[in-house]
């Protein structure tokens, strides 16, 4: 099985798309020459992965499973998420306190947080992470499943951060849907059609 991080080609024929890990010669629809008869909007484009690694992503709000990774995830089982460093670190809060990982968090999801020119906050990022994972609310005897989490954590994070600029603080309602759920959506999307083409060598739906 090719890696997920490698992502997906697509083209059209016959009026369908038509995704595969590498273009054939043939469409696997009507046996035809699939790259004679291209069109623009039926040459092939890569569908790139949705995963990053997190270790890589500076000021990022990450998000991966609990256990295991994307490509065993069942689409029903925990995630976890946590808060990138500027220099490879993730900054998470479990059942057993604060966590600063150097490995771990290769194949995640993330959502940037800090615009690439705002080169003072990027520049005390660390320190005020560094600062808010040392406060006593992240002791593990703190920890709640369900109301003082990783979540919490991490939202509660950002809503600091977004204190020091004078902005208004984000609600968990607002940020899930905004910044999370439109790439989970897509990480949904991409697994389906990832699984397909590992399994069949090609997954094919009718064109829209």
């Amino acid at each position: 099985m090719q890696p997920l991080e490698k992502g997906v080609l697509k083209f059209s024929h016959c009026g369908r798309d038509i995704y595969c890990s590498l273009i054939p010669e043939l469409c696997p629809v009507c046996g035809q020459s699939a790259v004679n008869s291209w069109k623009l909007e039926d040459a092939p484009v890569s569908i790139p992965s949705p995963f990053l690694n997190g270790h890589w992503e500076k000021c990022s709000f990450v998000l991966k499973p609990t256990a295991g990774l994307f490509g065993e995830y069942d689409g029903c089982s925990d995630l976890h998420v946590g808060i990138s460093s500027t220099s490879g670190f993730v900054f998470h809060y479990n059942e057993t306190g604060i966590h600063r990982d150097d490995l771990g968090w290769e194949q995640c999801v993330s959502v940037p947080l800090v615009p690439p020119d705002n080169y003072v906050l990027f520049n005390q990022w660390d320190c005020y992470l560094q600062e808010f994972a040392s406060l006593d609310k992240w002791l593990s005897l703190r920890y709640n499943e369900e109301d003082h989490n990783c979540y919490t954590f991490a939202l509660q994070f950002i809503n600091t951060i977004r204190t020091l600029q004078e902005k208004p603080p984000l609600t968990k309602k607002y940020f899930t849907e905004r910044f999370v759920l439109p790439r989970t959506r897509r990480v949904s999307k991409y697994m389906t059609i990832f699984r397909e083409v590992s399994q069949n060598d090609f997954y094919i739906v009718e064109k829209h």
